[in-house]
């Protein structure tokens, strides 16, 4: 409880109850790629009374001061994550939803070669594969 206390007044948010158990959800072991419905869902699990509205409001603070990333994922929803700093890149399953995270030096390495063979350097990037698991082809 203290880190989260900690790491709201970081980011100069005050501590209050929803922020609080809001972060507590992204910390849980497992909580990745939530969206704003899945945070609500979880908190009325905790019987916890805070509404719908007060999820985005918190969730759009996070992002703001860098606590969450938000992903807006092509056919769906958006998604936030915990933003810890390390860079990593999203597979898609386009049957199921499922996001896989994926990190290759091979890639970065790649897409720094690319830009500056173009008189560019990277300065941010996005990468989203999606997916289908192999043997399941749609014709």
């Amino acid at each position: 409880m203290e880190q989260e206390t900690q790491e709201l007044r970081k980011a100069g948010l005050k501590v209050t109850h929803p922020r609080m158990r809001i972060l507590q959800i992204f910390e849980e072991e497992g909580a990745r790629h939530l969206t704003a419905e899945d945070v609500y869902k979880k908190l009325l699990g905790y019987q916890e009374d805070i509404g719908l509205a007060t999820v985005y409001r918190v969730l759009t603070q996070f992002e703001a001061a860098g606590i969450l990333s938000k992903h807006n994922f092509e056919g769906g929803q958006a998604v936030y994550e915990l933003d810890r700093g390390q860079h990593h890149d999203h597979m898609i399953d386009v049957d199921s939803g499922k996001v896989i995270e994926f990190v290759s030096e091979e890639i970065e390495r790649l897409q720094r070669e690319i830009a500056a063979k173009h008189g560019y350097e990277i300065q941010d990037h996005s990468l989203v594969l999606y997916v289908r698991p192999m043997g399941n082809r749609k014709k």
